[in-house]
């Protein structure tokens, strides 16, 4: 759980879709529509986790190689995220697009569309968290669930507090750009190191009979 846990807080840290939209949002409409967008998103995150738990219980119990493929694919992934996060030209969040105001109904309604609609959150999921399973301890189901729901926790609480100071840090990092750098520059070198420990680690996926 704490390597989930560590991993998780590097991602929902690296500027995404659902992110750049939950600060624009607060900061055009202030933290109630920010924090009632954030409850869509994290529906959202919960419909991709059970689909990709039910499907990870499958693929360990009747193709256990799949294990070698999906933890490379989820190093890639690692690798692509850091990539983005310190490549030159790259965006902060912090940097908003200029929103419509929007009613409460249509506020959840886009954060759960925002989520639903990034194909990124189900590569997350299906890539990443096979690294954490151990299937030799059983309950695969089980365990994704439990780790999946580690990384819903941080998503949405880091997202929350985002949410909720996205005006006054939006003000404080556009005057400190070497802070906007310092972020994008520590969040990659972290996801690029866990995607090399991935690589590294032989381990192999045991299926119980």
């Amino acid at each position: 759980m704490l390597g989930i846990a560590l991993v998780s807080l590097g991602m929902v840290l690296t500027p995404g879709p659902n992110m750049i939209y939950l600060v624009s949002r607060s900061i055009t409409q202030g933290r109630r529509a920010g924090l009632i967008s954030l409850i869509g998103v994290a529906l959202g995150f919960t419909v991709y986790l059970t689909a990709t738990c039910l499907g990870l219980t499958a693929i360990f119990a009747y193709v256990p190689a799949a294990y070698t493929v999906l933890k490379l694919a989820g190093a890639a992934y690692l690798l692509w995220l850091a990539w983005n996060a310190v490549r030159p030209g790259g965006t902060s969040a912090f940097e908003p697009r200029e929103l419509e105001i929007e009613p409460p109904r249509k506020l959840f309604a886009m954060g759960l569309f925002t989520c639903l609609l990034n194909p990124k959150i189900a590569i997350l999921y299906l890539s990443l968290l096979p690294q954490f399973i151990d299937p030799a301890m059983g309950h695969v189901l089980l365990q994704s669930l439990a780790l999946g729901s580690v990384q819903i926790f941080i998503g949405t609480l880091v997202n929350a507090l985002i949410a909720v100071s996205a005006g006054a840090l939006a003000a404080f990092l556009a005057q400190r750009p070497l802070w906007l750098r310092i972020q994008r520059y520590f969040m990659g070198t972290v996801l690029a190191g866990i995607a090399v420990h991935l690589v590294a680690d032989r381990s192999k996926a045991l299926v119980p009979a």
